[in-house]
């Protein structure tokens, strides 16, 4: 009996010993891997400040003339190319991480949402890309439905329950994508600011719109004008979302394989694939975001003439002209950069068929 105890005793003496090791052995491993973490990191930052200067450099020269700009061009796309090889890589964990919005921070607190691993990083970017698909064909059916039913079975009148829920729907779908932008924004992803504004200023308004009362009859066709504009601009936005959804992958695997772009960017409608793609997309944008304004400022009318006189009606129709506009502007500005972009990649082309 005392035999077996003793032995017992030897177990955990070697036992003990042995955790001791581990511990010892995991402390020098951590501690040299913390050492090697430091030294990359100071090299990826000096790399990149390097980037930056020469970027610089180069700017100061041709605004000099004292550099051929087809050379300029050139260089800035090698320069452009090593960019993304530095933060498309593994190397990319060592660079400085975007500080977390407060959007983040007031639903998630401070929990560090950057992913080390690339790997993991390239899968959030396709739970956003399927989180987006999955958004746009329910975008076109619900508005769709709604509306059939309004026709052929409210007797033109929509109840007020279906139209609160679509708004809790869009609320849901809204802070989805804000969220999901935002991750990816920390993650080095260079989702432009105005489009996760945008679904700020759409949460805001779904927001409000569930706190309307709908009114029906007497009078239904002309107070819920407003509704009916809104549930058919937003058919209009499924359909452009589905295109969108569609057409940017292609754009942006080509600039990856370019080396112009990241594989956690995200490009949006308007800089979304070849010519004929722009050609098809461009006219169905501006047209929405024309009928966007024109749903606002019904809105408006609706409640300045005393239709339907709420504060509610008022503030979603001021938010809409002014989600319009931007879109507007956004779009312009984008399409000026991809045609000027255009013309420096025919500038290239023809310097290389001189030579």
């Amino acid at each position: 009996m005392e035999e077996s105890v003793n032995k017992v005793e030897e177990e955990i003496n070697t036992i003990l010993e042995q955790a001791k090791e581990l511990q010892e052995s995991a402390a020098s491993l951590i501690s040299r891997s913390n050492n090697d973490e430091q030294s990359l990191r100071q090299k990826a930052l000096s790399l990149e400040s390097s980037i930056r200067s020469l970027r610089s450099l180069i700017d100061s020269l041709v605004s000099r003339k004292l550099l051929d700009s087809n050379l300029a061009d050139k260089l800035e796309d090698d320069l452009q190319r090593a960019r993304c090889i530095l933060a498309d890589g593994d190397a990319a964990a060592f660079l400085p991480t975007k500080a977390q919005g407060r959007f983040l921070k007031m639903f998630l607190g401070p929990i560090n949402v950057c992913a080390t691993r690339k790997d993991v990083q390239l899968k959030v970017k396709e739970e956003y890309n399927s989180y987006r698909d999955k958004t746009a064909l329910l975008f076109l059916l619900f508005p769709s439905i709604l509306l059939f039913l309004r026709s052929w079975v409210w007797n033109g009148c929509l109840p007020a329950f279906p139209v609160q829920l679509y708004q809790a729907w869009l609320l849901f779908l809204y802070m989805g994508l804000a969220m999901r932008e935002n991750i990816l924004q920390a993650n080095g992803s260079d989702i432009r600011p105005w489009w996760i504004y945008h679904h700020y200023c759409a949460m805001i308004m779904a927001l409000v719109s569930l706190t309307r009362e709908i009114k029906g009859q007497p009078n239904c066709a002309q107070k819920q004008r407003g509704v009916e504009l809104f549930l058919q601009w937003a058919i209009m936005q499924g359909v452009a979302m589905l295109l969108q959804n569609r057409y940017q992958r292609q754009r942006l695997y080509t600039r990856i394989a370019l080396g112009k772009a990241k594989r956690m960017d995200v490009v949006w409608g308007e800089t979304a694939g070849v010519d004929g793609q722009l050609w098809l997309l461009c006219p169905i944008l501006f047209l929405m975001q024309i009928f966007e304004a024109y749903v606002g400022l019904q809105l408006l009318k609706t409640a300045l003439v005393g239709v339907v006189p709420e504060w509610q009606v008022i503030f979603c129709g001021l938010l809409f002209v002014f989600m319009a506009v931007g879109n507007f502007i956004n779009t312009v500005k984008t399409l000026m950069v991809k045609s000027r972009f255009k013309a420096k990649m025919k500038r290239t082309k023809s310097k290389q068929e001189l030579y």
